[in-house]
């Protein structure tokens, strides 16, 4: 059994899409051997936690110097027996602790195709701004491993859209966004696969 935690400091449509995803990909009376357990935003008023609440999925809310508290999250994380940790929007560092404890077991999605864009302060919209600022002729997301080094872990998979030029930010956000809600989950479930 693999016990996902989704850590999120959002709005949370990947979290709440990743949930449904593995409740509905096998029949209510089949066993399911892929489950989310556990999602963490590191804001109290992250609307994630309302999804969560609503598809009956336990939530904690974990601040920055709780998230580097290593007994503290350690026990968290089994007290739900958390085996794969996916950031789905989550704006802090994972802790080296957490990198060491989940080796290749802790995956991010990345609103952009790295190595560009990537990087401290590249996040949510300010990815789609320099997306549009460089003049790209495409975007996508990035699926990768978390490392110590701010989106520098090997990448997984990654899918792109084209731009046009009249595309704003706010239409690349939403192109960018239609990729995450139909390739993460599955992606997630490859990943878990391969392990």
């Amino acid at each position: 059994m693999t016990n996902i935690a989704i850590f999120v400091s959002g709005s949370g449509s990947n979290c709440e899409n990743i949930i449904r995803y593995f409740h509905e990909q096998k029949g209510e009376n089949q066993k399911r051997d892929i489950q989310v357990v556990l999602v963490v935003s590191n804001k109290a008023d992250a609307y994630a936690l309302e999804r969560a609440k609503r598809l009956n999925v336990p939530s904690a809310v974990v601040n920055k110097a709780a998230l580097n508290d290593e007994q503290a999250m350690m026990a968290l994380l089994r007290k739900y027996d958390v085996n794969f940790i996916v950031l789905a929007g989550f704006l802090l560092m994972a802790p080296d602790f957490l990198i060491n404890a989940f080796p290749r077991r802790i995956i991010n999605l990345h609103p952009a195709l790295l190595p560009k864009f990537g990087g401290k302060g590249m996040w949510g919209h300010h990815v789609h701004e320099a997306v549009k600022q460089a003049g790209e002729k495409e975007t996508g997301m990035t699926v990768h491993y978390v490392s110590n080094v701010c989106d520098g872990g090997e990448i997984i998979a990654q899918f792109s859209t084209s731009l046009s030029p009249s595309d704003t930010p706010d239409d690349i956000a939403e192109k960018e966004h239609v990729l995450e809600m139909e390739h993460f989950p599955r992606v997630i479930e490859e990943t878990i696969r391969r392990l």
